[in-house]
């Protein structure tokens, strides 16, 4: 058995949709006090009602938002024991047709937001005794590769370059620092591109299925926990046996 986290605070970054609210319903339900942060109002507070959360709006591509959601949410809840930076964007553009803005923007959010998340909750992680963060990457990157999302996929890689040094680093502090790397998850936007997408998205997983939302976030809570305490610098792959054949014909061979 684990140790519980009941009554612990985390703050969830991009907890508004898909993975990242995924994530905060899995910390919600173990007993923690949730925090989501987002760019749109709206979504936020519904999705904030939805989970039993505090939402905070924020753009973690700027310093001052980010020490202001941290401020908040110790204000809020008296602490902080666990970061999930989770924020992301993932647009879709091949490198031929990609502009100098389209890279600044995904780095500003992805690898610059994480960044910055984790500086702005140094003091209180630390505080808690038993800080944690948790990084939401990608097996597109570091691992596998996809049309349009070569700027995506350096970010995502950026990120695990980014938590070898700081989990030496936070050592000192007794936080750690983990990512979980998702393979293909079902969120809310994949109804819009039809069955036969969806479909051939499963047939390359040898599990036959998508991941869910709750995947990432029981990944996420595992590292979380009292008895992950001595796990740091490291990543978790979750995703169905997804970057294991070698083609197709792999899976046709089954």
């Amino acid at each position: 058995m684990f140790t519980p986290l009941t009554g612990r605070t985390v703050l969830v970054t991009g907890g508004t949709k898909g993975i990242g609210k995924g994530i905060a319903g899995v910390f919600a339900r173990a007993g923690a006090n949730v925090a989501i942060s987002g760019r749109d109002r709206e979504r936020g507070e519904a999705a904030a009602q939805e989970l039993g959360a505090r939402y905070l709006i924020a753009d973690v591509a700027k310093s001052a938002d980010c020490e202001r959601m941290v401020e908040e949410t110790v204000r809020e809840f008296g602490g902080l024991d666990v970061l999930c930076a989770n924020a992301g964007i993932f647009p879709d553009v091949k490198l031929a047709d990609m502009s100098e803005e389209d890279i600044d923007a995904i780095f500003a959010t992805n690898v610059k937001g994480t960044m910055l998340s984790v500086k702005a909750a140094l003091n209180p992680l630390e505080a808690s005794g038993h800080g944690r963060v948790i990084v939401t990457s990608s097996i597109t990157g570091p691992i596998t590769g996809f049309p349009g999302w070569s700027h995506y996929g350096a970010t995502k890689a950026a990120q695990l370059g980014f938590l070898r040094t700081a989990a030496i680093e936070l050592a000192a502090r007794n936080i750690t620092i983990n990512a979980v790397m998702p393979g293909n998850i079902a969120t809310e936007g994949l109804d819009e591109l039809g069955d036969d997408y969806r479909r051939t998205m499963e047939a390359a997983i040898p599990q036959g299925r998508l991941g869910k939302v709750e995947d990432i976030g029981n990944a996420a809570l595992f590292f979380a926990t009292d008895e992950a305490g001595y796990i740091t610098g490291q990543q978790l792959v979750v995703d169905g046996g997804q970057i294991l054949p070698e083609g197709q014909l792999a899976l046709d061979a089954v």
